[in-house]
C-alpha cells in the first residue's frame, strides 16, 4: 500500500491526507499497479489559506504520473483532483487561473507582470468550515469577477480597487485581530493587502514605504509574536509535462 512521512507535527499521515488520497485516485484512474513511499517536507504553514495540502496532493499526482510514464495528461490529473478536492486542479493550471465552481473548474490566462511579494501569516489559524459558515451572503462584493480579473490581467493601477475576497468580512468577525493585521500592513504602504482565500494569511504585492523598507518585518513581529513573514516570486509553468521551476 502507499505511505507517508512528515517532518511537520500534526500533520495526518493515514488515509485522511490528501496525498494519499491522490495517489489512491491515481492508481484507481489509470488502472496502475505501483505503489508510492511519499517523504512529505513541509513548506507552506497550515490554515493559512495558501492550499498547502492541495499543493501536496497535486505535486503528488504529476509525480505518480511521472513514474509511471505519464498515462494521464494534465487536464486528466486536474479532473482526478477535482474528485476529492476544490483546490488541487488549480496547481496543475500554468500558475495563474481564472477559477470557478468550487475553485475545481479553472481557465488558465496570462502571467501576472513580476513584482514583490511578501506572505504574511499571524500566529493563529482559520478553518475553512468555520470561515464559511460564518459568511452573510448579504455582504457579498458586486464586482463582476470578470470585470475584476480585467484588471489585474492589465495590472491597472490603483490595483486595490480590483483586491476583493468576500471571505475576510467572516474572517475578521470570528479572529478581529486578523483586520487589525490588515490594517497594520496597508500602513506599510503595500501596494495591496488581502487576504488568501479563507485565511488567516495575507499577501502584500509591492513595496512598503521607503521609511519602513527595512524595518517593517521587525516593527510586525513586535506586535505580532511568531508572525510567519516568507518573500516569495510568482511561478509558472510552461505549456506540457514541466512542473513549476
Amino acid at each position: 500500500e502507499d505511505s507517508l512521512e512528515c517532518d511537520a507535527d500534526g500533520v495526518p499521515t493515514d488515509g485522511s491526507n490528501l496525498v494519499l488520497k491522490a495517489l489512491s485516485t491515481f492508481r484507481q484512474r489509470t488502472e496502475t499497479s505501483k505503489y508510492f513511499h511519499v517523504k512529505l517536507e513541509k513548506r507552506v504553514p497550515a490554515q493559512a489559506g495558501l492550499g498547502g495540502g492541495s499543493g501536496n496532493a497535486a505535486a503528488a499526482l504529476w509525480a505518480a504520473n511521472e513514474m509511471c510514464g505519464r498515462p494521464a495528461s494534465d487536464q486528466e490529473l486536474a479532473e482526478f483532483g477535482a474528485e476529492f478536492g476544490s483546490d488541487i486542479s488549480f496547481f496543475l493550471s500554468s500558475g495563474c487561473a481564472y477559477c470557478t465552481g468550487r475553485g475545481e473548474i479553472f481557465e488558465d490566462i496570462a502571467a501576472l507582470p513580476p513584482t514583490e511579494l511578501h506572505v504574511v501569516k499571524p500566529d493563529i489559524g482559520l478553518s475553512t468550515g468555520s470561515v464559511f459558515k460564518a459568511m452573510d451572503y448579504g455582504r457579498l462584493s458586486h464586482s463582476e469577477p470578470r470585470a475584476l480579473l480585467e484588471h489585474w490581467s492589465t495590472w491597472k493601477s490603483p490595483l486595490s480597487t480590483a483586491a476583493v475576497n468576500d471571505l475576510e468580512e467572516p474572517s475578521f468577525r470570528l479572529e478581529p485581530q486578523m483586520a487589525a493585521l490588515k490594517d497594520c500592513l496597508q500602513q506599510f504602504g503595500f501596494d495591496v493587502v488581502l487576504m488568501s482565500g479563507s485565511g488567516s494569511s495575507f499577501f502584500c504585492l509591492g513595496r512598503p514605504n521607503a521609511a519602513v523598507a527595512e524595518t517593517w518585518p521587525t516593527i510586525l513581529a513586535q506586535q505580532y509574536p511568531n508572525v510567519f513573514i516568507e518573500k516569495c516570486h510568482f511561478v509558472n509553468r510552461e505549456p506540457g509535462q514541466t512542473w513549476y521551476a
